[in-house]
């Protein structure tokens, strides 16, 4: 399998895609914590489930590339030793892009057309927010005739 894109680990370990990117997160991480199957070619188990430890470091930082790297590495190193771990990771990925693709990590505010008054609240998914805004006068008319009021003949 090719390593994961580490963007899209870090994206997703970051909270990207609301509820559902975290319930993809979880999904990666019970895969991770599955027990690692017997390799078939020489029988041994690993001391430690490989990924876990590369998992629960981008979870401290999901800004840091180098851990979603390791992340990605660890998880191609595992796929490769562990066919049911490999189906798995497959299916997760599928998931995965699916919500990348789908726009529900995508945000694109716009505000145009006019002059406005007031506070402006630029986002996603907010939930429990709350804020008390002041309705504030338009500025005053500009006189016609273009003539600055203040200016004297």
């Amino acid at each position: 399998m090719d390593p994961i894109a580490a963007g899209l680990l870090a994206s997703l370990a970051g909270g990207v895609g609301g509820e559902l990117g975290r319930q993809v997160w979880a999904g990666l991480g019970a895969l991770v914590r599955r027990p690692f199957q017997r390799d078939e070619d020489n029988g041994q188990l690993p001391a430690t489930r490989p990924g876990e430890a590369e998992l629960a470091r981008l979870e401290e930082r999901p800004d840091d590339p180098t851990r979603a790297q390791a992340l990605s590495a660890a998880l191609a190193m595992r796929a490769a030793a562990d066919r049911d771990f490999d189906a798995g990771l497959q299916q997760w990925l599928t998931q995965a892009a699916a919500l990348v693709h789908s726009g529900d990590g995508e945000t694109r505010n716009e505000i145009s057309g006019g002059t406005f008054h007031g506070p402006v609240l630029q986002g996603r998914d907010f939930s429990g927010a709350s804020f008390t805004t002041h309705t504030q006068p338009a500025p005053p008319p500009t006189p016609s005739g273009g003539a600055d009021p203040g200016q004297r003949d």
